[in-house]
């Protein structure tokens, strides 16, 4: 009998075989022994409530970060506080919210931004879905590195991205041109005349967008 972790799943019969299960119960923000509930400042789930600028409920008192909430990620809390420091300073700028990128550095690569499919229908969104493997993207048949593809999701009425998914080589350097998009408000028109470097990875970002509207050019 071998010492790997034996799991099963939930409405799933199978049994899984492990060497290492990793279970990730989520974050809560340290925000205990601070005095917080004496001067009244609003907490939730474990997390100091803020408006678009960080600014809690008590004037004066600002909290970025993790302790401000989800999503736990270096690059949004670095994000908001350079936002709350404008602020702060009396920097006049529109609050809006950030296209946060989330990014997992394993192998393959992960990167997600914006909505997913499932979000996008659940928000009464008639959508179009555009995938494009890595495997037809001539610089990673040239390196060797074929495993992944992208996946693009727009509304159909204002051909608004909405969100993208991808999953391959290099995809968490790649994924800044959907937050870019995102944050621009950029339509699927846009980004297919866009013109994208070849022979680069980034072109299976253009093929998934061409994708989504029918027209792809090397599937």
């Amino acid at each position: 009998m071998d010492d790997r972790v034996r799991i099963r799943l939930e409405g799933n019969e199978d049994e899984l075989a492990a060497d290492v299960v990793i279970l990730a119960l989520g974050i809560v923000g340290n925000v205990e022994n601070l005095g917080l509930e004496a001067l009244g400042v609003t907490l939730q789930r474990g997390h100091v409530v803020t408006n678009a600028y960080g600014a809690t409920n008590l004037p004066g008192l600002y909290a970025i970060g993790d302790v401000a909430g989800p999503p736990w990620l270096a690059h949004k809390a670095s994000h908001e506080g350079v936002h709350c420091v404008e602020h702060i300073v009396g920097v006049a700028k529109p609050a809006r919210d950030a296209a946060v990128p989330r990014c997992v550095y394993a192998e393959p690569q992960v990167a997600v931004v914006g909505l997913t499919e499932a979000q996008a229908r659940a928000a009464s969104h008639d959508i179009r879905i555009g995938r494009f493997l890595f495997r037809n993207n001539g610089k990673a048949i040239a390196s060797g590195d074929v495993d992944g593809f992208v996946k693009t999701i727009f509304d159909a009425q204002s051909d608004r991205l909405l969100g993208a998914h991808l999953i391959g080589p290099e995809v968490t350097e790649l994924v800044q041109g959907f937050v870019i998009a995102l944050t621009l408000g950029a339509t699927g028109a846009d980004l297919m005349d866009c013109i994208f470097p070849h022979p680069t990875p980034s072109e299976v970002m253009h093929e998934a967008t061409l994708a989504a509207h029918d027209v792809p050019l090397h599937m």
